[in-house]
């Protein structure tokens, strides 16, 4: 019998069977993109250039193209060392007798303290913010000094203002934050700067569209944040009369401690998000330049490192906590012995306390933090405190009665700071910026003790090495104790034991121990957290009771 042909299958398919084959594929495809995405393998995006509109355009595309060489030069050096390294290992595997010559020696030696020095660069990021404030002193024609309206006097830094007016520059002090002071306060602290150097008030807008993208508004924004500025268009036009005294572009750079607000003052300059900011110290690590118009050019730079020899309240809120080894509760306890009890009591809403130790053990059992067996957590309370007064709390400091020009501005420095400048201009644009600005009521504002000028450092070789962990407990071990552990560290002071730098911190001046002497009494108050005597309230959560 004949077998019958077969015939082939047909290929056609329903339209149900194709759609979802075509789904199942586009799922399969999502899924490695996510993958992908989640690795960090993304998509390399294309370069768009520099536009026509955009200011400084051959300026920048001149610097690509140097940039651009240089990498190339440093490529071809790098692959000549290769080389001539791969050269010296044959010849010493060939002839291991034959002893390398002086010239390489050197060079071995030059390349090994090169690479040394590049580490300790890494490891102690302290010099580098040095090296690039001194970028910008060198490079600016105008310097802003921002200063925080809280606390003015505690923010000024005499070694960087010594070395501005050393450099001719001319020196302007930018009063930042001033919505979280009264009035009252702030217009005694501009009458007592102006008699120094030309002051601005200003308040600085935090919610700024990002560069290139459309400003995105949250429905529930932080109460301290706010779009408008105040202190801008003074601020301008004293810029843009000093552009015109001198008659060519000039560079402004803007200086302070960590946490005045200097990218925040850069920002509300330009309208835009051009200077990373933050509720952290220390985020700006380099010089930045940003041009605000075609004749005015702003320098962004690091903080100020602020000197071991200072009291412990100003090195608990100037320095930054990303270079500083911070320890919360030494670091809180000095900012409350400068602060006014009755006010904090009221302010934390907490009974009254006799020690820093009896106050974050309260203030732990209000906020409710606890630690595993429900005893009171004293280093999140202190971190708390920390964090608040270097952020956004409002607290004032009353100015000196009397005040004296510090020794770096003589009255001949003074005359020539404030040459140039249209003071009755400036002074009828810092009133309307009080009158703009809402301050705090003197009521509910807390009173804090200045210390009064900060002291830093600027040469790279005043700056001490950091030693390893290990090291720093095994030269001076009683100054690093864990404050649960022994009774001795309770009787130290935060003034008795040394910083960083291993120098003892200085105490306050005379003219502010007359203010507030149980206040100022209280620094010397136990520091580090200890065990809670037994009470009739305590109870312990490790013990079984029948």
């Amino acid at each position: 019998m004949k077998r019958p042909k077969l015939k082939k299958a047909s290929k056609r398919m329903s339209c149900h069977k194709r759609y979802k084959i075509q789904k199942k594929v586009r799922e399969h495809h999502r899924k490695l993109r996510k993958e992908a995405k989640k690795r960090g393998h993304k998509k390399p995006r294309k370069d768009p250039g520099v536009p026509n509109s955009a200011p400084f355009k051959e300026a920048l595309l001149r610097e690509a193209e140097l940039r651009k060489q240089q990498l190339e030069e440093l490529k071809q050096q790098q692959k000549l060392d290769r080389q001539k390294e791969q050269e010296r290992k044959r010849k010493l595997e060939a002839s291991p007798d034959v002893v390398p010559s002086h010239g390489e020696s050197v060079a071995e030696e030059f390349g090994q303290g090169k690479a040394k020095k590049a580490k300790l660069a890494k490891q102690n990021p302290k010099k580098l913010y040095c090296q690039e404030l001194k970028k910008v002193l060198e490079a600016a024609d105008v310097v802003l000094e921002v200063l925080d309206a809280r606390d003015p006097l505690g923010c000024r830094c005499p070694q960087v203002e010594e070395a501005i007016v050393q450099g001719g520059q001319k020196l302007v002090l930018v009063l930042n934050k001033s919505d979280l002071v009264p009035k009252e306060n702030l217009e005694n602290w501009l009458h007592c700067l102006e008699r120094e150097l030309p002051t601005v008030v200003f308040r600085a807008a935090t919610h700024l569209r990002d560069k290139g993208k459309a400003m995105k508004v949250k429905k529930k924004a932080a109460p301290y944040r706010s779009a408008v500025c105040f202190g801008k268009e003074g601020l301008l036009k004293m810029l843009r009369g000093l552009q015109e005294t001198c008659g060519k572009a000039i560079c402004v750079g803007v200086v302070g401690f960590p946490n005045v607000g200097k990218s925040s003052v850069i920002n509300s300059l330009t309208r835009e998000q051009s200077c990373a900011v933050g509720v952290s110290m220390g985020l700006t690590r380099n010089m930045q330049a940003v041009p605000l118009d075609k004749q005015i050019t702003l320098l962004d730079s690091p903080s100020f490192i602020v000197s071991p020899m200072n009291p412990a309240a100003a090195l608990a809120m100037r320095s930054p906590a990303s270079i500083e080894v911070l320890k919360p509760v030494e670091a809180a306890s000095a900012i409350l012995g400068q602060a006014d009890a009755r006010q904090v009591v009221l302010k934390y809403t907490v009974p009254e306390y006799t020690s820093p130790l009896e106050f974050f053990t309260l203030l732990a059992r209000r906020r409710g933090l606890h630690q595993k067996g429900g005893s009171p957590h004293v280093e999140s309370a202190a971190k708390l405190l920390w964090s608040e007064w270097t952020g956004a709390l409002g607290y004032h400091c009353l100015p000196p009665p009397s005040w004296a020009c510090p020794p770096h501005l003589a009255e001949r420095t003074v005359a020539a700071m404030k040459l140039g400048f249209d003071a009755e201009e400036l002074r009828r644009n810092n009133a309307q910026s009080i009158q703009a600005i809402r301050g705090s009521r003197l009521a509910t504002s807390l009173l804090f003790q200045s210390w009064g000028l900060t002291n830093g450092i600027i040469e790279e070789t005043d700056i001490a090495e950091d030693l390893p962990r290990e090291h720093r407990d095994k030269d001076d071990p009683d100054c690093h104790q864990e404050g649960v552990d022994g009774e001795e560290a309770q009787e130290e002071s935060p003034a008795a034991c040394p910083a960083e730098g291993g120098a003892l911190a200085m105490e306050p001046p005379a003219s502010e121990s007359g203010q507030g002497g149980q206040t100022g009494a209280r620094v010397a108050q136990p520091l580090s957290p200890a065990k809670p005597t037994g009470g009739d309230d305590d109870y312990d959560f490790s013990t079984d009771y029948v």
